[in-house]
């Protein structure tokens, strides 16, 4: 079977319906979730649409309560699963054009969700697609879930599992090539301040407010401080020296007898903490040695002193790492304070497949003047290499690559971890780079396309 061909054949469309979908704003809006759309307006209209187009196309479609939904073909009684979400990370700032226009330049889509998970989700469907037109014998059911809050807190599928029954095996196309197998656990905690009221004060220099980042598992790029000082042109002299020193952008103005501090930094994704610079971080070392009120002090100094050039938690004694899947990684996603209502911490962590979380979990309780509030735990997936899955998908890969495939471990959790026998498989292929999160995502065609008959292929040696 010429696979390529078949996709070429449909590329035009193909091209087009990805536009189209990528323009769906699926971002989490709490302000507009309803019952059955309960991550808001957007991610219900991605949801539908899919589900719509599935429908149309002569898939069996079903929508889960807007948690997920299904497309399904073939006939059998084993199901092989292919795990997609239709929900994207905040656009974030400092694009070069609409994040939702799905511009196409120079072979690439630019979109928010082009390569996570939008554009590898439209790739999937039309390989299920080809399978189906080309009328293809099966013995096993092939099912498309849908999920919606893949980029929060996997409430989607929580709600989906409890109604629908386990795939047998599956992918996920939300990764890299060739095959992931083992992926680490995923640790999103929430560190409050210990906000003492009886210090403040109402004269002197303060720290009135502190806030960076949208997401535990983004990078922060962008961060804000409003501070009273009784010498605002030394503080904004300082700040500025400070910002050209270290090459930082970033800006100083004074507003209502206060003086606003702005830095930019660069947003990546949270497992990838370290080809980031975080913008909260980055701030918080210049206030960390400004004259502030107790309070402020404290929250910027310790903020950095546990997190600041550190993205291996060696500062709060819970570095590890295994030959299966690495090194555990840590990512400060969120900083929030105000002077009336103290400060919290988001943090987010990668560890190893062979860890133990209890003893990360006792690392974070130990970091001075800030106590643990909430501690969610997404354990380690890993599946042998001898597993029929893996087999049939490196044999896939080797024959429309020409390349062995290697196994590879990732600090990104995708939904094939909701499967006893689940992987990541693509659309990355190796040598890209990932830009997954980041301001000017994008997609490049061709290497869609590659992924659209590598899917295909896989579809139909698994199911047939």
């Amino acid at each position: 079977m010429e696979w390529m061909q078949e996709v070429l054949k449909r590329k035009d469309q193909f091209t087009e319906d990805t536009q189209e979908f990528l323009r769906i704003k699926s971002v989490l809006d709490e302000k507009s979730k309803t019952e059955g759309a309960p991550f808001g307006k957007g991610i219900h209209k991605a949801l539908t649409h899919m589900l719509q187009k599935g429908e149309k196309d002569g898939f069996t479609a079903k929508n889960l309560d807007g948690y997920a939904g299904h497309l399904e073909m073939g006939q059998g009684d084993e199901i092989v699963g292919i795990l997609c979400h239709v929900d994207v990370v905040p656009e974030g700032d400092g694009w070069s054009s609409d994040p939702f226009g799905a511009e196409i330049r120079d072979g690439k889509i630019y979109a928010r969700g082009a390569i996570d998970d939008k554009g590898p989700t439209m790739a999937a469907y039309y390989a299920m697609k080809i399978v189906k037109d080309l009328g293809l014998p099966l013995n096993k059911r092939v099912r498309m879930i849908l999920g919606t809050d893949e980029e929060s807190d996997w409430g989607c599928v929580e709600h989906y599992f409890k109604h629908e029954e386990m795939p047998a095996l599956g992918f996920a196309p939300d990764a890299d090539f060739p095959i992931i197998n083992a992926e680490k656990g995923i640790i999103d905690a929430k560190l409050s301040f210990h906000f003492d009221k009886a210090s403040i004060s109402k004269n002197g220099p303060k720290l009135l407010s502190f806030k960076s980042g949208r997401r535990f598992n983004m990078v922060p790029d962008f961060a804000e401080a409003i501070v009273q000082t009784e010498d605002a042109k030394a503080l904004s002299e300082k700040y500025s020296s400070y910002l050209s020193q270290y090459e930082i952008k970033g800006s100083v103005s004074e507003e209502n007898g206060t003086l606003k501090l702005t830095a930019e930094g660069i947003s990546a994704h949270g497992s990838l903490p370290h080809t980031g610079k975080n913008a909260g971080l980055l701030l918080g070392l210049f206030l960390a040695e400004a004259e502030l009120d107790h309070n402020g002090k404290v929250f910027v100094r310790q903020m950095t002193a546990f997190f600041s050039n550190d993205t291996r938690g060696e500062k709060i004694g819970i570095q590890c790492e295994d030959e299966v899947s690495g090194k555990l990684t840590v990512n400060l996603g969120i900083m929030s304070y105000d002077i009336k209502d103290g400060g919290e911490l988001g943090v987010n962590i990668r560890y190893p497949v062979t860890a133990d979380s209890e003893r990360i979990e006792e690392g974070l309780k130990s970091i001075t003047d800030f106590h643990l509030t909430s501690f969610s735990d997404s354990k380690p997936h890993y599946v042998e290499a001898e597993h029929e899955l893996i087999q049939k998908l490196k044999k896939v890969y080797e024959e429309q690559t020409g390349e062995k495939p290697e196994l590879i471990a990732i600090g990104g959790g995708t939904y094939a971890r909701s499967l006893k026998a689940g992987v990541a498989f693509g659309p990355m292929f190796p040598g890209r780079p990932d830009v997954a999160h980041q301001k000017d995502e994008y997609v490049i065609i061709d290497d869609l396309l590659k992924a659209t008959a590598i899917y295909a292929q896989a579809i139909y040696e698994l199911a047939k």
